[in-house]
C-alpha cells in the first residue's frame, strides 16, 4: 500500500478503454483466430430509411480518436473516428432500403444487411484469412455464414471492432439522410436521421409521409 503525503491529491488513473475493449479479441487471438470481423449495424428503430450494416477487420488497434459505441458519441467525434477507422481497416458496407424493410420486417432486413457486410468484407480476403476468421457481432440474432460467430448483446461498448463497425455504420447511414434531406427538405432528415422525434412526428401529422418512410412503421402514426 502507497502512503499519499498529507494535502497531495492523487488523480485515479483512467482505465484503458481501448484495452478494456480487447477481451473478445485477445480471446479468439490466443484460440488462433487471426483475423476478427466486428459487424454492427445503424437505423433499426428510425420511421424513414435505410437499415445499414458494417463489418470491419482492424489492421490497428491503436486510434488517436475516440473508437466505442457510435451512441455514446457526439456527431463531431463520430465523423473524427470514421476516416481513422476507414484508414486502419478493411471494411464492408451493406444498406437494405425501406421497401425491402416493409417486405421482410425489420428483424429480417438488419440480419440482411449484415450478412451482405460480412459476405462484401470476406471477398476481401484470400482463401487463407477467410479459413482463419471469426465474426463478432452486436446484438442477439443467429446467422447463418459459414464460419464461426459470437453474437454479443451491447457488444459495441464491449469490443474495439465491433465498436468501429458502429460508427462506420451510423455515420454511413446519417450520411444518407441528409442527402434524401435534399429531396425532401421540408421534413427534416439532416436533422433526426428519420427517427421518431417530435418534430418528425409533427410533419408526418400535417402532409404525410413520402416515398423513403417505412409503411410497416407507420401503424405508430396512429399514437401520435
Amino acid at each position: 500500500m502507497v502512503n499519499t503525503p498529507p494535502g497531495l491529491k492523487v488523480k485515479k488513473r483512467k482505465p484503458n478503454s481501448v484495452a478494456g475493449k480487447n477481451r473478445y479479441e485477445r480471446k479468439l487471438k490466443a484460440q488462433g483466430y487471426d483475423f476478427i470481423i466486428g459487424v454492427d449495424e445503424a437505423g433499426r428503430g428510425p420511421l424513414a430509411g435505410p437499415v445499414v450494416a458494417a463489418a470491419v477487420l482492424l489492421r490497428s488497434k491503436k486510434f488517436d480518436n475516440c473508437v466505442d459505441d457510435s451512441k455514446k458519441l457526439s456527431a463531431k467525434k463520430r465523423q473524427q473516428a470514421f476516416f481513422e477507422i476507414k484508414h486502419k481497416s478493411i471494411f464492408a458496407i451493406a444498406v437494405v432500403g425501406n421497401k425491402t424493410i416493409d417486405r421482410i420486417n425489420i428483424l429480417q432486413a438488419t440480419r440482411l444487411a449484415m450478412q451482405k457486410a460480412i459476405s462484401k468484407l470476406l471477398k476481401k480476403l484470400t482463401l487463407p484469412q477467410r479459413r482463419n476468421a471469426y465474426v463478432i457481432i452486436d446484438g442477439n440474432m443467429h446467422f447463418k455464414l459459414g464460419l464461426p460467430y459470437q453474437s454479443i448483446v451491447k457488444g459495441d461498448s464491449k469490443s474495439l471492432t465491433i465498436a468501429a463497425s458502429s460508427i462506420l455504420a451510423k455515420v454511413t447511414r446519417d450520411r444518407i439522410m441528409e442527402e434524401y434531406h435534399k429531396v425532401y427538405p421540408q421534413y427534416g432528415f439532416n436533422k433526426h436521421k428519420g427517427y421518431a422525434t417530435e418534430a418528425h412526428r409533427t410533419i408526418l401529422r400535417k402532409i404525410g409521409y413520402v416515398a423513403i418512410h417505412r409503411k410497416s412503421f407507420l401503424r405508430c402514426l396512429e399514437k401520435i
